[in-house]
């Protein structure tokens, strides 16, 4: 039996049955799963290796077994297998969505391959074109040499870099020569970029392309060439740009690299929309405990599995578990939750913050009383009345984008009318029929309010309710 699937067996037998609110079981899964994300892997078998990274990508070309026997060929010649992923510095910040390849990276590096993390300080400079509806504005040495300045440091809780290489693209790209790089673009199909849907859809709506867009993929396929890479890892928005690398690679007569997607996690807001600095809708890896505890935590029920899926260590049958414990009401879902934003926290920064974080958290909201809180809005019930609940929240409020926004929070159980009296709460919790309704209509369904304090409560904004 190999390592890991002793550290299953373990989970598993405290996962049949226990409490999963209580603060000793999660204190035992964190432990094992603290644990589990420095296992030495090195003894599963190629085959096994493959079979692991597969369970958690979209994509793997050309397909496991090709990965297997790559792996295979690499020891049998006693050489590293390179495993390659890359980051183009536009932003100081690396959040969780940047992570899901990178914990890829971290469980072949456990497997005993050798990592390299490559930042694109020169393709920074032409901005990756992939999803982009207009152009990046350009960035400067400068703000190249900002946003690099934390990037390390931000990744090292998944990547030991005493074992892996950290390089920047400039080493070879400043090298690169005019004659170069036309010899290798003479053999590139315009075809391999022209079946990209965000450069027609640019085209045909009138908006720029650069001649550096286009190439974009050609000169990052040039980091696989430098590093003679034998893996690559990246989102799945990378898959044609990474399709590119293996292109580059045969034409410069090495053996074409496999390709390994992931999935784009989608942000916190639940909007369907992928984890975004611009949208807000991300955690960082450089947040606090408490922060990014607050954020998971706030995240709707539906997004919990997958993030357990693609931010933990844990393993689809440690899943299916709990799933089916939720669905037989055996677990809560704000439990199973809160376990989700503890193995994150005790990933970025330890167990002892991820047990702080909790209490932190649980000492804040289990009990919380809305009038204790600071500067939040207030509704004049006399002056809205009459408006229906879905665009007074989004149009009033400004709690979210549109109606339909409200009525996605409202299926995700995170629309709630509290009512506050002598310490007590009253939650009711409002439906997407509700969102309909008069504000005056859903207060009157609250019942005889003398003396209380009306709160609304979206997602994690509150609003008071002047009655």
């Amino acid at each position: 039996m190999s390592r890991l699937s002793e550290s299953v067996t373990r989970v598993m037998h405290i996962l049949d049955g226990a409490d999963l609110g209580a603060d000793y079981t999660v204190a035992q899964l964190l432990g094992e799963t603290t644990v589990r994300r420095s296992l030495d892997l090195s003894d599963l078998s190629p085959q096994e290796q493959a079979a692991l990274v597969e369970s958690r990508a979209i994509n793997l070309i050309p397909s496991a077994a090709v990965l297997a026997e790559k792996i295979e060929a690499a020891h049998a010649a006693g050489r590293p297998f390179v495993v390659k992923y890359g980051i183009d510095p536009t932003s100081p910040d690396v959040h969780l969505g940047h992570a899901v390849p990178i914990i890829i990276a971290s469980r072949f590096q456990r497997m005993g391959h050798h990592v390299v993390f490559i930042i694109g300080d020169v393709t920074a400079k032409i901005g990756d074109p992939s999803g982009r509806s207009s152009e990046r504005p350009p960035l400067t040495d400068e703000d190249i040499a900002r946003n690099l300045s934390g990037y390390q440091q931000q990744v090292t809780p998944f990547i030991d870099f005493e074992r892996a290489d950290l390089r920047f693209n400039g080493e070879w790209l400043n090298k690169v020569t005019l004659p170069e790089l036309v010899g290798v673009l003479a053999r590139v199909p315009v075809s391999m970029s022209l079946q990209r849907e965000d450069f027609r859809t640019r085209l045909a709506e009138g908006h720029g392309l650069s001649v550096a867009e286009f190439v974009y993929s050609v000169v990052m396929a040039w980091d696989s060439v430098a590093i003679d890479a034998d893996v690559e890892l990246g989102g799945v928005d990378q898959l044609l740009n990474l399709q590119m690398c293996r292109k580059v690679m045969e034409i410069s007569d090495q053996a074409a690299e496999v390709v390994i997607t992931t999935p784009l996690i989608e942000g916190t807001d639940g909007s369907g929309t992928k984890m975004s600095k611009s949208k807000g809708n991300y955690v960082g890896l450089s947040a606090s405990p408490d922060d990014v505890y607050g954020r998971l935590m706030s995240i709707p029920d539906h997004l919990t599995q997958p993030y357990l899926q693609l931010l933990t260590e844990w393993t689809d049958d440690e899943i299916r578990v709990v799933t089916k414990r939720l669905e037989e009401g055996t677990a809560h879902p704000m439990a199973v939750k809160r376990i989700l934003a503890g193995e994150v926290v005790a990933a970025l920064h330890g167990l002892d913050a991820a047990a702080a974080a909790r209490a932190e958290f649980t000492a804040r909201f289990s009990k919380r009383s809305f009038g204790d809180a600071q500067n939040i809005p207030v509704v004049s019930l006399k002056d809205h009345a009459e408006d229906a609940l879905g665009v007074l929240i989004s149009r009033t409020l400004g709690f979210a984008s549109s109606v339909s926004a409200v009525r996605r929070v409202a299926q995700q159980n995170g629309l709630r009318l509290i009512v506050e009296a002598g310490g007590d709460q009253q939650t009711t919790q409002l439906t997407e029929a509700s969102v309909q309704q008069t504000l005056g209509d859903i207060v009157g369904e609250a019942g005889p309010l003398a003396g209380a304090e009306l709160y609304l409560k979206v997602g994690r904004k509150v609003t008071r309710i002047d009655a």
